[in-house]
């Protein structure tokens, strides 16, 4: 369906809500959960299912057609795709099954990184990190590739809110309460930040990825590196900007 065909669409349900239409919308969106479920599972592999991650992203879609008002200056698309993420995010969260040795190893990179940079002034490199840890370089790259599960969560988590922002700002923010629109100042301040201490490959995976919605394969290409090393920069991109995000970031805690 091309884009005048939903807009009518759109518009006979406003008007009508009726359950045939409903159902309309939900398979013609059905393909934008299958892609946001892809790019999660990515980073999710082994430890959820394609499937289920489709499954919980349907709820998601259920929900932003629900709520998403046709009036306003937002593409349905934008708005259904938080939805579905969140929902997905919101369904790994409750099954808990990150392994607490995982959490445990998240945690020690994690004060390695900051004991370092406070010792050097400057970001730590892998070979610092693995010596600080006493463990091989070789051994901190199948850390990250187990901790990379957990970075992913948070740092969806974090984009969410600052897509939030954007959506909120574009329309009725004069009716906002003065505390959530400074809350959300210091949200976009405090990712900008962020972005800045990454090197300028980490910052481009960060912003292709989770901005211009491009696939590792796709980052590859552009960057013109194997999708391996984009998962590696990836992971150390999220390790190093979790250190500016302060309790948006605190997903690992028991």
């Amino acid at each position: 369906m091309d884009d005048n065909g939903k807009e009518k669409l759109w518009e006979q349900y406003a008007k009508t809500k009726t359950p045939e239409l409903r159902e309309k919308i939900i398979t013609e969106y059905a393909p934008l959960v299958k892609l946001v479920a892809g790019r999660l599972s990515m980073y999710l592999g082994y430890n959820v299912e394609y499937e289920d991650l489709v499954s919980y992203g349907i709820f998601g879609l259920i929900d932003a057609i629900d709520k998403f008002d046709f009036n306003k200056n937002v593409k349905f698309e934008t708005y259904a795709s938080l939805r579905i993420r969140g929902a997905i995010l919101d369904q790994i969260r409750k099954m808990d099954w990150i392994p607490r040795s995982v959490r445990q190893k998240q945690r020690k990179i994690d004060a390695a990184m900051a004991k370092l940079e406070a010792e050097n002034g400057r970001p730590a490199t892998d070979e610092e990190i693995a010596g600080e840890l006493d463990i091989s370089v070789d051994e901190l790259d199948i850390w990250n590739g187990q901790t990379k599960i957990t970075n992913v969560v948070s740092l969806e988590d974090f984009v969410e809110q600052g897509s939030e922002i954007k959506m909120d700002a574009s329309h009725n923010s004069q009716f906002e309460q003065p505390e959530k629109v400074v809350e959300k100042a210091e949200l976009a301040k405090m990712l900008e930040k962020a972005i800045d201490e990454l090197t300028e490959k980490e910052r481009s995976v960060v912003l292709f990825y989770y901005y211009e919605d491009l696939s590792l394969k796709e980052i590859s290409k552009v960057l013109e590196v194997s999708e391996s090393r984009v998962s590696q920069l990836h992971t150390k991109a999220i390790q190093k900007m979790k250190k500016h995000m302060g309790a948006y970031m605190g997903l690992l805690a028991d």
